[in-house]
């Protein structure tokens, strides 16, 4: 075989496993999280927004952008960090893709870098997703540590 062949065949290999998995994340994703649609303030009226899905814990949101193939969140907004600052229907182009869904705005300082985002979900995610942010533990009631 000549060194061409063998490169080919290298370059397909790898690009056999590549969509392996990406695959595999897309259905681990799909299976595990909440869909949703999400974007960094500012932006466009109606360009930014990003598939993915979220996970919710303990202490944070974790957003994994269904297009990456990062193993980790693509983005993560703390809990106690997160504030509604309004809630919109889409309008214009939005609607195309964003029909039948609630846009949440997200006051600055959520992610580690102090972003501003809109998250777009369905509403039953809305409802999971504020009550999730309601059943927080207040920062006045944490005690406080002597030095």
């Amino acid at each position: 075989m000549s060194t061409v062949a063998v490169l080919l065949a290298i370059l397909l290999i790898v690009a056999i496993i590549v969509c392996a998995l990406l695959a595999y994340r897309l259905g681990q994703l799909r299976r595990m999280g909440t869909p949703v649609l999400l974007r960094e303030l500012p932006a466009a009226e109606d360009e930014g927004w990003r598939h993915g899905t979220v996970h919710y814990s303990d202490d944070a949101l974790r957003y994994f952008r269904l297009t990456a193939l990062r193993p980790g969140p693509t983005r993560t907004l703390a809990r106690q960090s997160i504030e509604i600052t309004g809630r919109r229907r889409p309008f214009g182009t939005e609607a195309d893709i964003l029909e039948g869904m609630i846009i949440i705005e997200l006051a600055p300082g959520a992610d580690a870098e102090g972003r501003a985002f809109e998250v777009a979900m369905a509403p039953g995610a809305v409802t999971a997703f504020q009550s999730w942010l309601e059943s927080r533990q207040s920062n006045r009631s944490q005690r406080r540590r002597s030095a």
